[in-house]
């Protein structure tokens, strides 16, 4: 999309699809960074014409919209917002150092910011990527139709339909409308860390796992771009190895960064400031209701009152598959908790949780942020 294409359509944009708005392998990177990132990103597009357009051109967008038509959860008008933040595990191009590119990608990681009323505060949902789900029917990559199916990992989804079956996926199993779509690759989430210049984080053990490149001894680091995509895509460095505690990691490490993003003087450096911007933007691609700088500056205006202490995150309550030991299920009573709780802008309640195998990764208090 050029720019002037952006400036004729962003009215009718703007009233379509417009709710909520408050009155005020596989190894794999972690995404759900890229809200944040869209933060930072846009703090230097204002008032400067050659930024503004430059930033516009990074922005990759999909219109999720015209791709789902009307098979979708009404719209709920009560001030809060849900965001699907969702990663690829492509090898290809920059990425091929990672693996080996079989020509599709997968969504191995997901999570679901639900935004309150009023901006102040969020709950994170994380999606395990082997959960066992029934995929919805989805336009297919190729232009066709995928059939879907039951039994089918969830992160499927995204391969065969791209980010559209993700977000119809995912609005099928909550039956919650998501507001806005946001993905990150490993390439950009690098480039972002680095720029950032690192994220410090404290590891009560030694995390020595050669599949993702990371070694670190105990103590506190800041991470480069390398040992922090490193951090987010170990299983087998920590844990009991599987996917259930990177989450933790991953959430863990998403404090961390929401902490470092706080810490720096934007303003006081106005280079560090467009390559952040420069570096977040490239690394992005959003629905097509944030793919310019415009619409992605008023979006992260209303999160920048979030803080790391202000996210409740949970792992999407799940067992282990009594079939399969390798996939997980979803507990669908105590799932439903956490689904109505966000339709209803309600705390997620602890009792959602408390029979979830979600917590049994052994992972949460190895790595932290103070």
């Amino acid at each position: 999309m050029t720019d002037e294409s952006r400036a004729a359509d962003a009215p009718r944009r703007g009233r379509r699809g417009r709710r909520r708005k408050p009155r005020s392998k596989r190894k794999k990177a972690l995404v759900i960074t890229a809200w944040t990132a869209a933060g930072v990103a846009v703090l230097g597009g204002t008032g400067l014409g050659y930024v503004y357009f430059k930033l516009n051109g990074n922005i990759k967008g999909v219109d999720i919209n015209a791709a789902l038509g009307t098979d979708r959860p009404a719209n709920v008008d009560n001030g809060s917002q849900d965001i699907l933040v969702l990663g690829s595990d492509s090898r290809s191009g920059k990425n091929s150092k990672y693996g080996k590119d079989e020509g599709a990608a997968r969504s191995d990681t997901a999570m679901i910011v639900h935004v309150y009323k009023g901006h102040k505060k969020a709950s994170v949902v994380s999606i395990p990527r082997d959960t066992l789900i029934t995929r919805p029917e989805c336009p297919a990559k190729d232009g066709g139709t995928d059939r879907g199916g039951q039994r089918q990992m969830f992160n499927t989804a995204y391969e065969v339909g791209g980010p559209a079956c993700a977000v119809k996926t995912v609005e099928k199993m909550s039956g919650i409308r998501m507001d806005h779509y946001v993905e990150v690759d490993f390439t950009g989430f690098k480039k972002l860390i680095d720029t950032l210049g690192g994220v410090e984080i404290t590891s009560k053990k030694a995390i020595h796992d050669k599949d993702s490149h990371l070694d670190l001894e105990a103590g506190t680091h800041q991470l480069s771009g390398e040992q922090a995509l490193g951090l987010v895509r170990t299983r087998h460095g920590v844990g009991d190895g599987s996917d259930l505690g990177r989450i933790q990691l991953q959430q863990a490490f998403i404090k961390a960064l929401m902490n470092q993003v706080k810490d720096v003087d934007l303003f006081g450096n106005p280079k560090k400031l467009y390559d952040l911007a420069d570096s977040a933007t490239s690394a992005i691609t959003t629905d097509s209701e944030l793919d310019s700088v415009k619409d992605l500056y008023g979006f992260a205006g209303g999160l920048k009152g979030i803080g790391s202490g202000d996210m409740k995150m949970v792992t999407l309550p799940i067992q282990y598959d009594p079939a399969d030991p390798n996939r997980v299920l979803p507990l669908e009573e105590a799932d439903q908790q956490v689904w109505d709780a966000l339709r209803e802008d309600r705390p997620i309640p602890k009792s959602a949780t408390e029979k979830s195998a979600g917590d049994k990764g052994n992972a949460g208090e190895v790595v932290t942020s103070d």
